[in-house]
């Protein structure tokens, strides 16, 4: 089913696995989807890391399909019995596990008759999924509604999003945003308070942020901006420089940042 909607309600990164979560491994997924999203002027709006425990897993899917985001989850879609993804997504859909034809003839393909009993079992997908194909390796992962199950090899997830990106959602891009920001001197975030919710209010299609930090030297630097389609974020810029400007604090630009 390609995505109907001309943009999702939110975007969301499931990263999954212990070793992730004690350290054994790195995560690269999260940069990596946000690098990726972002070349079609998409963002992350969320990320979870959980661990491979079957009943949180199934929790977190329960409640994203429940929300109807458009969902990229690595890891965890393996046979060995740490790996529970496959389970979890069919639990929260309460639907079971079947095997699906195709990544069976794709399995079938590789190892021919070493696909049974074991590596045929990488063909078990929640009841009405669709496959995403593997370039890799040729073991499939899984789709249901738009949410999207890739294994934790970064060499065979990363290929299997653009895919996923490029057949589901050709359409699924946005107006680059820009940053727009300046850098405000020894003033604190409250004084600014007033300003920054007035710019919010008015300028409701961007993210304002403030990000304050101490000089070595002494004294406080914030720095003030937006971030979101271009025209607006001029216009907000200039709104926050003629209020700091106004409440008499010095300031100074930071270069566009795209």
């Amino acid at each position: 089913m390609t995505a109907s909607v001309v943009f999702p309600p939110a975007i969301g990164v499931v990263i999954v696995g212990d070793e992730i979560l004690s350290g054994k491994r790195q995560d690269r997924h999260l940069s990596h989807a946000i690098e990726t999203l972002g070349a079609r002027g998409l963002s992350v709006d969320w990320a979870h890391y959980v661990g491979d425990d079957a009943g949180r897993l199934t929790a977190l899917y329960r409640d994203t399909f429940a929300h109807g985001d458009l969902v990229f989850s690595f890891g965890g879609i393996g046979a060995t019995p740490d790996d529970r993804t496959r389970q979890a997504a069919a639990a929260a859909l309460g639907v079971p596990l079947e095997r699906h034809p195709e990544a069976v003839a794709e399995i079938e393909a590789r190892f021919g008759a070493e696909a049974y009993p074991h590596r045929v079992l990488m063909a078990e997908f929640p009841a009405g999924a669709r496959i995403i194909p593997n370039p890799f390796n040729r073991i499939a992962a899984f789709s249901v509604r738009d949410h999207h199950f890739m294994p934790g090899f970064p060499q065979m997830a990363w290929p299997m999003m653009d895919w996923v990106l490029a057949t589901h959602y050709p359409t699924l891009k946005r107006e680059k945003p820009v940053e727009r920001a300046i850098a405000v001197f020894d003033a604190g975030e409250s004084q600014l308070l007033p300003l920054m919710d007035e710019n919010v209010a008015r300028f409701p299609r961007l993210k304002l942020f403030s990000l304050p930090a101490f000089l070595p030297g002494g004294g406080r630097r914030i720095e003030l901006g937006v971030r979101g389609p271009a025209a607006d974020a001029d216009a907000a810029l200039e709104h926050l420089v003629a209020g700091v400007r106004a409440a008499g604090f010095r300031f100074e630009p930071i270069p566009d940042r795209g």
